[in-house]
């Protein structure tokens, strides 16, 4: 499929097949493309935790909401989803990597980045993710863990906490189209998100003599 396809056709899936495993094969090409992603100082500060057996996936589900909570339609065709992968990002790889000689920053101060590349690098891995399941025939869905159930998700799963959860790819088949957040809200154009030479000036504005 040609890239500019892929791109046209990526989309949120929420309702999966549980029916339709995803093959190893299609799985293995989305982890390869994660680890071709951009890093700063190629420090691939990031690692992937694969969930495939339904009783993987179970602790991760029940890890992350509240007891209490009733599943929706969204936790249920979500649920569905035969593959979860747990992107997480790891600060330290940086700061160590930023420390080495041929960057030189040696105190390892966090302050010293005005956006926290781990999480920005693993989130474009994530994005490759996506991407190549439109390539693989498949559906997917990029979800984050929220803040008061990220202990809970590490400790099903082993998680160090120098690590941050950054999100979750789920993958399968899509089961139905169910429409989000693009039914009710038009996609930006260039011409109110791009800007050319000056915040807020049009392409034919930066044009003109």
């Amino acid at each position: 499929m040609e890239l500019s396809e892929v791109v046209r056709r990526r989309r949120m899936v929420r309702r999966f097949d549980p029916a339709r495993p995803v093959p190893r094969a299609a799985l293995e090409r989305c982890l390869y493309a994660a680890l071709r992603a951009p890093s700063a100082g190629f420090s691939q500060g990031w690692d992937f935790l694969v969930l495939e057996a339904p009783e993987q996936r179970g602790a991760f589900w029940d890890a992350s909401r509240e007891d209490d909570d009733a599943p929706d339609d969204w936790l249920r065709g979500v649920r569905a989803a035969p593959v979860l992968v747990l992107c997480l990002s790891d600060p330290d790889t940086y700061l160590d990597r930023y420390a080495m000689p041929d960057k030189g920053w040696e105190d390892r101060d966090p302050a010293r980045w005005p956006v926290p590349y781990w999480d920005v690098d693993t989130g474009m891995a994530a994005l490759l993710m996506l991407l190549t399941a439109v390539d693989e025939g498949l559906g997917a869905l990029f979800f984050g863990v929220p803040p008061a159930r990220q202990d809970a998700v590490r400790r099903a799963h082993g998680i160090p906490h120098n690590r941050r959860i950054v999100g979750v790819v789920a993958l399968g088949h899509e089961l139905r189209r169910v429409e989000g957040s693009s039914r009710v809200r038009r996609r930006r154009g260039a011409e109110e998100v791009v800007h050319w030479g000056r915040f807020g000036e049009s392409g034919a504005e930066a044009s003109a003599p």
